[in-house]
């Protein structure tokens, strides 16, 4: 017969039922204290002990608090092979096992005993540690960086911070933090990176908690507030961008320049532009397909299909090697982005530009040249047309502007003869 051994300090305790099929139910036994109340006489006095070593003391009957918690697991009472002798050990060793995580966290809430962990405590390298991963995709993995770099940034720049850039114990992240994260944020962030930075921040908490390094979430309740129907970054009209294209000088980075008109008139990424190689293309079919970076192995639109204008053609240039990159840019983004605002200031045009502005650039040109919103959100290769919509206020925007743009009539109506 199959019994569970528990020991009487434990707590909780394994217990075991009996069932009418020959099987027991476990279940964990807490023992959560006892209630002590006065006994007394018919009188209300309190009645005292009248002989042994309590004389003279008051009685008072106790009442134990237990709470049992089934776990759903089940043994043999008889087994009757060694199948189910194997089969009822390993269920008590799975049953003990979940027992003693349970004692752990039972004793922490309760007596303020921690459990001594091998996890990492330091928030910063924990975070760094993210940057790093390579089961991340490499866009994911600058996303984590950037808001990592400006997370220790803000602890340098807030002076009761300061002392935490290099080791910050996770327990020692408090929702003040955090808010005062939200804020530093705002403050130097442009467009959805503020959101973007603080989205990643609370990723690795989230990470932490899971991995049992942080108790509680000091982001619960804080939140950056966004206007998904306001678009932040400028955006280049047709004739700018043709402006660009016809705009040469010194130096120049041809591959970049290149690489920028193509996104300019196909609505693609920075990190999916540098990884394209001719594989992507089809040339009797004039299509470009490619799976997205950002989304792929988490979304089912991650794949894109474009068509090939003679423009676009042109850009890519003479078939080649299928493995051969059709933008040979060698530079990092950070140092493409400084190349691209010198091309743009040479062009004469006085906007700020980041290489996104080519996406968001093409998004509202096609809008606005009568494009329907579906066939360029499935360009852009976004999971729903409520991402695309946003273009649609600009488009709305502008078109306001074109009327405004006539000015005033100076007419008056009461001075027309009847």
């Amino acid at each position: 017969m199959a019994k569970v051994e528990s020991k009487n300090k434990q707590n909780p305790k394994l217990v075991q039922s009996e069932l009418q099929d020959g099987r027991a139910s476990l279940a964990l036994e807490y023992y959560l204290g006892r209630n002590e109340t006065p006994v007394l006489d018919e009188s209300g006095n309190h009645v005292l002990y009248t002989e042994g070593a309590m004389k003279g003391k008051p009685k008072y009957k106790i009442k134990h608090i237990r709470k049992r918690e089934a776990l759903n697991l089940y043994i043999r009472l008889h087994p009757r092979n060694r199948q189910e002798r194997t089969q009822n050990k390993n269920t008590l060793a799975l049953a003990e096992k979940i027992r003693f995580e349970c004692e752990q966290e039972f004793l922490e809430d309760r007596v303020g005993y921690r459990l001594k962990k091998d996890g990492e405590n330091n928030f910063i390298r924990y975070f760094r540690k993210h940057c790093e991963n390579e089961l991340y995709s490499k866009p994911v993995r600058c996303n984590y960086k950037t808001s990592c770099i400006r997370f220790v940034k803000f602890l340098e720049a807030t002076p009761r911070f300061q002392r935490y850039t290099s080791f910050l114990r996770m327990e020692l992240i408090t929702p003040e933090m955090v808010t005062g994260f939200t804020d530093y944020l705002k403050t130097v962030a442009k467009g959805e990176g503020a959101h973007k930075s603080y989205y990643m921040f609370r990723t690795v908490i989230l990470h932490a908690i899971e991995e049992g390094l942080m108790k509680k979430n000091p982001c619960k309740g804080i939140v950056i507030h966004r206007d998904l129907n306001t678009l932040k970054k400028e955006i280049l009209t047709i004739d700018e961008i043709k402006r660009l294209a016809a705009t040469h000088y010194k130096g120049e980075d041809t591959a970049l320049q290149r690489a920028f008109l193509f996104c300019c008139f196909t609505g693609i990424r920075w990190c999916d532009a540098v990884c394209l190689t001719y594989a992507n293309v089809d040339f009797s079919a004039r299509m470009l397909r490619f799976n997205q970076q950002k989304t792929e192995g988490r979304s089912a639109h991650s794949g894109v299909t474009i068509p090939l204008s003679a423009a676009l053609l042109k850009l890519i240039g003479e078939p080649a090697q299928p493995s051969e990159k059709i933008f040979n840019i060698t530079c990092y983004r950070t140092t493409a982005i400084t190349r691209l605002q010198k091309w743009v200031k040479t062009a004469g045009i006085s906007k700020t530009i980041t290489w996104h502005c080519a996406r968001h650039s093409f998004a509202v040109n096609v809008l606005g040249a009568g494009a329907n919103i579906k066939t360029v959100a499935s360009l852009m290769g976004h999971s729903s047309i409520k991402m695309t919509e946003k273009y649609l206020h600009v488009i709305d925007q502008q078109k306001q502007d074109a009327i405004n743009s006539l000015g005033d009539l100076d007419y008056d109506c009461e001075a027309v003869s009847v």
